[in-house]
């Protein structure tokens, strides 16, 4: 059984930018075993697997694999997902808006513009803080040490994933940081994370913040581009009133020190839903060949 596949970068404009993903587009007949082994054949960040909507208010149901396991959610598989069934012309928005069904329940997705030019958003789990900390915490001291630290405390927030945020003084200090794998994975095995998230505020023209996503636990390796984690930062954001717009909206920058250059857009809405979107790119197109 051969099925329609596809390959692209998400919050991108154009190849080898953003993170990629691999979409399965008519998923039917494909056990959990077989889509577990095929995330793993792709060796991306994750593949997704498209299937009919059980009902009338969703769009299309997903499932999401990483090499490793299934996942509940995540940021940049949903907004490249939506653009990949859009590209196909199997989905159609409603008033601009199109609803995914998953493991996280039904998520809304907003769709502004066509082709290159669109910018797909979706709104995220919400994220809360679970706990704030002092930079000479013990869980906290090695993975920060060395680093110049900015004005807000550091956060364990959880919006699915647990991420550690830490505010750096500076963009520069963000782009020249070196993390340390072995002490940034004891705090993720220890706190139950994913490890180290840092931040910073920017001067630049087109983004608000530069971030970094150290992950610490299953495997050590940062982040290309991550939507659901730059959204447990605007909720943190939210919470201490110290987003860097009076409307909510802000960019972020991600991936360059990985050799990438993602640029995510974050909106903070009147309800204090957070969406994460941004642009995305085709690179692959063509047939998947797995037996059932």
């Amino acid at each position: 059984m051969t099925h329609r596949y596809v390959q692209l970068d998400v919050f991108a404009t154009r190849p080898g930018a953003g993170n990629p993903l691999a979409v399965v587009l008519d998923a039917q007949g494909l056990e959990d075993a077989a889509m577990q082994a095929i995330a793993r054949w792709t060796r991306l960040p994750e593949t997704t697997f498209v299937f009919p909507a059980d009902s009338d208010d969703a769009s299309y149901r997903i499932r999401m694999f990483s090499p490793r396991r299934e996942v509940p959610f995540a940021g940049h598989p949903s907004v490249g997902t939506a653009h990949a069934l859009l590209d196909a012309g199997l989905v159609v928005p409603r008033d601009g808006m199109l609803v995914q069904d998953g493991i996280a329940g039904k998520l809304p997705l907003q769709v502004h513009g066509e082709g290159r030019e669109r910018t797909v958003a979706v709104r995220t789990p919400r994220a809360r803080v679970q706990e704030i900390a002092s930079p000479d915490d013990p869980r906290l001291q090695a993975t920060l040490a060395g680093l110049r630290l900015g004005t807000l405390p550091p956060a364990l927030m959880d919006g699915g994933r647990r991420w550690w945020l830490a505010e750096l003084a500076s963009e520069a200090d963000l782009r020249t940081a070196t993390p340390d794998w072995n002490a940034i994975s004891t705090l993720a095995e220890a706190t139950d994370s994913m490890g180290l998230f840092v931040y910073a505020r920017s001067e630049d023209p087109v983004h608000y913040f530069a971030v970094r996503a150290f992950v610490g636990a299953p495997a050590q390796f940062e982040d290309a581009a991550s939507g659901a984690a730059n959204a447990t930062l605007a909720a943190w954001l939210t919470d201490q009133n110290a987003l860097p717009s009076g409307d909510g909206f802000y960019r972020v920058s991600q991936g360059r020190e990985v050799g990438f250059d993602a640029i995510i857009e974050l909106q903070v809405d009147s309800a204090g839903d957070v969406w994460s979107g941004g642009r995305a790119v085709k690179v692959v197109e063509g047939e998947l060949d797995w037996p059932s």
